[in-house]
Order: C-alpha cells, then structure tokens, then sequence
C-alpha cells in the first residue's frame, strides 16, 4: 500500500506504528483532540493496511539485519581464524551473544560465617562455528 494521500492520515498511521496511543498519534498528526474521531480515524480500513504495513516493514528490517550481523560475524570469524585467532574469537563469541547461548557465569556470595558460597548460574551452552552461522 502506497504512502496514504491525507498527510495528517498518513502521520497518524505512523505514529500509531511507532506504538503510541489513538489519542497521541491523533495529536500527533496534527489534530484536535477529540477522542470520537481519533478511534474513527484508527477504525479506517486504509488506515489501518497502512500501519500493518508500516509495522511489518520494521518488522522485517529487523529480522533481516539480525540475521545479516550474524552472516557478517561468520565471514569475520573464517577470514581472520589463521592471521588473528583473537578476532575470530570475539566474533565467535558476539554470535553466541546474539544466539542466546553464553559461557557459565560464577559468582561468590558470602555468607554468616564469612566464607565464601559459590553460586553457578548455567544457560544452555551453543557453540558458533566460523563455518556455522546460522546456528
């Protein structure tokens, strides 16, 4: 669906993709206040296409940009794994970041007798390969 021709319409509908209320995009857009023709406003059918498709837009570069980090990360990984293994390691471990999957976490909390209690906090562990990005 093309850009909506009522500018006002169209700032209403990206104010409400954004994630904001009926009443403050309708501000936004320009309008008076008025609660009635804000919730007619959001009830219009172009209206209401236009902010679908606005969202599933931003939707989609979101996914896609997720998933091109972590391509860029695995030719990062392969292209300096013999010149510089540390930056391999790094991007590696980026990957794992994004992924969800990180090393143990240990922590030590004292306790009333002052001697340490060791805490491990374990998350499901997935290793990145340079030659596996998807994961």
């Amino acid at each position: 669906m093309p850009v909506l021709q009522n500018a006002r319409h169209e700032r209403f509908a990206q104010a409400r993709a954004t994630g904001k209320t009926i009443d403050e995009a309708y501000a936004d857009a320009g309008f008076k206040a008025n609660r009635g023709n804000a919730a007619r406003l959001n009830a219009n059918e172009s209206v209401r296409k236009r902010v679908e498709e606005i969202t599933s837009r931003v939707a989609e570069k979101a996914e896609w940009s997720s998933a091109a980090r972590l391509r860029m990360l695995g030719i990062i990984a392969k292209r300096n794994l013999l010149k510089d293994p540390r930056s391999s390691i790094a991007a590696i471990a980026e990957a794992n970041k994004m992924q969800g999957s990180h090393a143990v976490v240990r922590h030590q909390i004292g306790g009333i007798t002052d001697n340490p209690i060791e805490v491990v906090h374990t998350i499901e562990r997935r290793i990145v390969r340079p030659t596996d990005t998807n994961g």
